[in-house]
């Protein structure tokens, strides 16, 4: 090699490798390593699996042969909610050549992604109609209202136009005749297994109202079962894909196993709901509903979701039935999923705490009082009223909101379930220092808004953070992006919401709602950087299940 050019070589060479150093160093200065994940591989990154098991050792023979059934039984809820969700999901499968993209596809139901408020990720497919596929895509609400359906606000009919354009109904158990009477069979075959009577006359009376969407008497049954270690939620249940109005019911399954020993120690607090109705913060119209008396508290381990329970963010806890009659007559039951709560405590809540809750305020985020939060968030939907004031028109609370009914419902179920820990907490019902259950939902607020504004809870979730802000209920470090409650403003902001939301129910007040919605449902650019934070460092939104037969060893 000639000397210059062997000069010219070591130049280069000596560049080539200060530029490798620099970017190494900028690296190790910045922590950053390049992201070289897809957008799609991002989007599945927002979940965590978790395995679905439990201990199957303590259930009898006939009962684990009921399991496999009642799992087949979910898979047409399944089948049912693609299409209340979407439509033909063939159709749409078959339209996506990207694996990844029909995997994101199925744990949302549809070409909508719930965790970024129903924005699409297919091209092509347009928005997600507010009605779902509940309605026809076109409708317009002054066309529904005008058209004079006697069973337009059904939770059990689907509104579909005619030739001519007008608008008529069709019962859920006509449009899925083949569907619904398999999964009736499904159900027979299951109570022709079990020796517990409750739980038998409860299946039969469920394969019924498949068959013709009178679904009360099985509500009625189900309420009636006390001491049947196996269980099972399936149906046209929850309003939440119903955004338009919030009237029709979506098909879902939950198959549970019920844990004996933690159930006999939530028992107690159901019997504390009369009184604790009479304290609210409220006058006494907005109190004069008596809780039923029959409501119970159990902890269950999932093993099968399917449906609308399974869309997106998974539900940890139960509280039904919706029906408002059952609730008057028999109160309700509230199942909290332990399993599935704890998966998401442990992969979820943990690691947002170690980010946004300041550091001497860390040591009060604890399973305990996330199960505590949640359990009495589920007990707190029997308190309140379900229907509006006879002086402000009547009727149910629920048709009375329309679309925005769940979203308050659930932020009425979240604060009142404060609310019922501070009273337990001041009698000496509850263990555990009470800060501990506020800095924990604290952080459980982090953890549900970040589902978004098409999910009740995530819209819920959104109007508590303002209205916390607004009342100085907590302070933020502008130098860490970290968060720490300030505990006597914080429980007056809980007294201040709680009294609010339950006079908007009481009232039926649609536009008082409605502008509290459109005023703080939403997310400001402070809470967006510090929510982007949690996605830079990869902690997952949610859970996706690995579940059925085959993960149980059945």
């Amino acid at each position: 090699m000639r000397p210059f050019a062997t000069y010219l070589f070591t130049l280069l060479s000596i560049f080539i490798l200060s530029c490798g150093e620099v970017s190494t160093s900028e690296e190790m200065e910045t922590g950053a390593i390049p992201d070289e994940r897809s957008e799609m591989e991002k989007k599945l990154d927002q979940y965590a699996t978790v395995r679905l098991t439990t201990d199957l050792d303590k259930l009898t023979d006939k009962q684990k042969q009921m399991i496999p059934i009642l799992i087949e039984a979910g898979k047409i809820m399944n089948e049912l909610f693609w299409y209340e969700a979407y439509g033909s999901k063939n159709e749409l499968m078959n339209s996506l050549k990207d694996p990844l993209v029909q995997q994101y596809a199925t744990i949302n139901y549809g070409p909508w992604d719930r965790l970024d408020n129903n924005a699409s990720f297919v091209e092509g497919v347009g928005d997600k109609p507010a009605g779902a596929n509940f309605y026809p895509r076109d409708m317009t609400k002054n066309e529904f209202e005008v058209a004079e359906l006697p069973e337009g606000s059904s939770l059990y009919t689907f509104v579909r136009r005619k030739e001519d354009g007008s608008l008529y109904t069709v019962p859920y158990h006509q449009q899925f005749k083949e569907q619904v009477e398999k999964a009736a069979g499904l159900l027979q075959q299951a109570a022709d297994l079990t020796d517990n009577a409750a739980l038998k006359k409860y299946l039969q009376l469920r394969a019924d109202a498949f068959l013709n969407d009178e679904y009360q008497p099985s509500d009625m049954a189900w309420m009636d079962m006390k001491d049947n270690p196996l269980d099972v939620v399936i149906g046209p249940i929850e309003t939440y894909e119903d955004q338009l109005y919030g009237y029709k019911a979506a098909h879902e399954c939950y198959v549970l196993v019920k844990d004996m020993e933690w159930s006999e120690r939530l028992a107690k607090y159901a019997d504390f709901l009369p009184e604790l109705q009479e304290g609210l913060p409220v006058p006494q119209a907005y109190k004069s509903e008596s809780p039923g008396t029959d409501s119970e508290l159990n902890a269950y381990d999932v093993v099968y979701y399917a449906g609308d329970c399974n869309a997106g963010s998974k539900t940890i806890a139960i509280n039904l039935p919706n029906d408002e009659e059952v609730q008057n007559q028999k109160g309700s039951r509230r199942l909290q999923l332990k399993n599935a709560m704890r998966a998401k405590f442990d992969k979820i809540m943990l690691p947002i705490s170690e980010v946004l809750i300041g550091p001497e305020q860390r040591k009060h985020i604890t399973f305990d009082a996330f199960f505590a939060n949640t359990m009495f968030h589920e007990v707190a939907h029997g308190l309140g009223i379900k229907n509006v004031l006879q002086g402000k028109g009547g009727g149910t609370v629920r048709k009375a909101l329309k679309e925005h009914a769940s979203a308050l419902e659930e932020g009425k179920a979240d604060i009142l379930g404060l609310y019922m820990i501070k009273q337990l907490h001041d009698k000496g019902e509850l263990d555990g220092e009470l800060h501990d259950y506020y800095v924990t939902f604290m952080a459980g607020i982090f953890r549900s808004v970040r589902f978004g504004a098409s999910s009740a809870h995530g819209k819920a979730n959104m109007i508590r953070f303002n209205f916390f802000k607004e009342h100085n209920a907590f302070k933020y470090d502008e130098a860490t992006g970290q968060y720490a409650v300030d505990f006597d403003k914080f429980e007056e902001a809980v007294t201040e919401l709680s009294r609010l939301i339950l006079t908007l129910q009481g009232d039926g007040d649609y536009d008082g709602v409605d502008d509290l919605v459109a005023e703080k449902g939403l997310i400001d650019a402070g809470l967006q950087r510090d929510l982007d934070r949690l996605s830079e460092m990869n902690i997952p939104v949610d859970i996706v299940f690995e579940q059925g037969v085959d993960v149980l060893g059945l």
